[in-house]
């Protein structure tokens, strides 16, 4: 994954293009890009609860990181704190709100209202991190004109008019693998150029559009190679699971036709 461009330079009088409010892009690393949030989230936890100042340590031992790998990643934002004192909370905050886009609304479409899809669709941790679910969108005739937390369930053969109508600029596709990629051609081609992708599928989008995927059978494998490691007795192997059980919802290939 390239480098990804936030705002962080020198100026002349050695203050920061981050901590002026100027947009001078420069490359973040995609490791630190994926533990902003986390420093972010912890800061408002520190707001909220009323402190003020925290330090390095203080900071980095909430989040799991070393003080020196907190102050190497803020260090690329611009944020250095004040040695023997710390970060002021209040202010790298609005920083990293505004580094991470989330001092402004983002509206969300979800595509794939399964068990899932339902899931991401009534989760209300997303709008305190400004994401607002704008619209739902399903093809199964029993799902349409349903509501979930207050939203209409959309069919997706009007995803062309859902789209522009709501202004969603980010798309969470919970679909089945067989129909994802030609839900985010559509996407794409409605001017979608942010894909939070769940299905379990690789998709192919222009270099403009920045797609992240969530396998999360994925992430459970590699926890079952962490807890088979820690065990001195070997683990058999059981049955693929693809060979037992039955298909949730959301996996139904005929839900979503090519």
């Amino acid at each position: 994954m390239p480098p990804i461009q936030t705002r962080a330079s020198s100026t002349t009088d050695g203050s920061t293009a981050a901590s002026v409010g100027l947009s001078t892009p420069v490359d973040l690393p995609p490791a630190t890009l994926a533990r902003l949030p986390v420093y972010l989230r912890e800061l408002n936890l520190l707001s909220r609860t009323g402190v003020e100042v925290v330090s390095s340590g203080e900071l980095a031992e909430a989040v799991g990181v070393s003080p020196a790998q907190l102050r190497k990643d803020l260090s690329h934002l611009g944020s250095y704190g004040t040695r023997g004192v710390g970060y002021d909370v209040a202010v790298l905050q609005a920083q990293l709100g505004r580094e991470m886009g989330s001092a402004r609304e983002w509206p969300v479409v979800i595509v794939g209202l399964g068990n899932l899809g339902r899931a991401l669709a009534g989760y209300s941790g997303f709008s305190s991190r400004g994401f607002r679910i704008v619209a739902l969108v399903d093809p199964d005739p029993e799902l349409i004109g349903q509501r979930v937390n207050g939203i209409e369930i959309n069919d997706l053969a009007d995803l062309e008019d859902v789209v522009p109508r709501t202004g969603a600029a980010i798309a969470v596709l919970a679909t089945p693998a067989e129909a994802a990629q030609a839900v985010a051609d559509r996407l794409v081609h409605l001017g979608v150029t942010s894909i939070l992708n769940f299905a379990a599928s690789v998709l192919t989008v222009p270099e403009r559009v920045t797609v992240r995927k969530v396998d999360l059978g994925q992430e459970l494998q590699i926890l079952a190679y962490h807890e088979q490691r820690k065990s001195d007795e070997p683990v058999l192997a059981g049955p693929p699971a693809s060979g037992t059980g039955h298909p949730e919802p959301v996996l139904t290939p005929e839900r979503f036709p090519s």
